[in-house]
């Protein structure tokens, strides 16, 4: 198996990340320190956020991960086996998402939004194939907080890329990374602090 290791991303910016079947782009950081110091504080304190349920095997499962999810319209979403019906825009939430769209040339109409509040907390392999996706769209991830390990992994041929996600960078999956690819943010054990993603998403809406 091969496995990517790429922690020296600058050199990476604008190139496709993916071997094969799928693209992913790091755009490294596009927020000053400052910027994104704000907007996290903004996010920890003034998103609705909500313990994920999962179901795994069937049981229903309350992660540590909370989630707050934002749209042009309230519109519903099945995700992990629940309906959430989303929330309009704050003010600065909508803002954020304009520098995402000036710097990537993409549109969003949605945002799911995840709070870490430690290492211990992660997400294990999985794709964002849900059916109310726009087929082979893209999803871009604003990261804000602690550094974390990002992880992707042919689904066929298990072949693995890897990169650290910095405070105030993003990060643009699209065209077919969703069908072959899956994705996952490893726990750690090191002391990195409360992490905030913000996948802007493009909804059938």
């Amino acid at each position: 198996m091969t496995y990517h290791d790429l922690f020296e991303n600058s050199g990476l910016k604008l190139i496709n990340l993916l071997p094969q079947d799928g693209e992913v782009y790091y755009y490294g950081n596009i927020l000053d320190a400052a910027t994104a110091d704000l907007y996290l504080a903004q996010c920890i304190e003034r998103l609705s956020w909500e313990s994920d349920r999962a179901f795994i095997y069937g049981k229903e499962i309350i992660t540590k991960r909370k989630v707050a999810w934002y749209a042009d319209k309230p519109v519903s979403y099945m995700y992990s086996g629940h309906t959430k019906v989303a929330l309009m825009w704050p003010d600065f939430l909508h803002e954020i998402k304009q520098r995402v769209e000036h710097n990537s040339g993409e549109l969003f109409n949605s945002c799911l939004c995840n709070f870490y509040n430690s290492g211990d907390e992660g997400m294990g392999w999985h794709s964002d194939g849900e059916k109310e996706l726009i087929d082979n769209g893209a999803i871009g991830a604003l990261t804000l907080g602690g550094e974390r390990r990002f992880s992707f992994k042919h689904k066929k041929s298990g072949e693995r890329v890897s990169l650290n996600l910095a405070h105030g960078s993003l990060l643009i999956m699209k065209s077919t990374t969703q069908k072959n690819w899956l994705h996952s943010l490893p726990k750690t054990k090191k002391n990195v602090g409360p992490r905030i993603s913000l996948t802007f998403r493009q909804m059938c809406i």
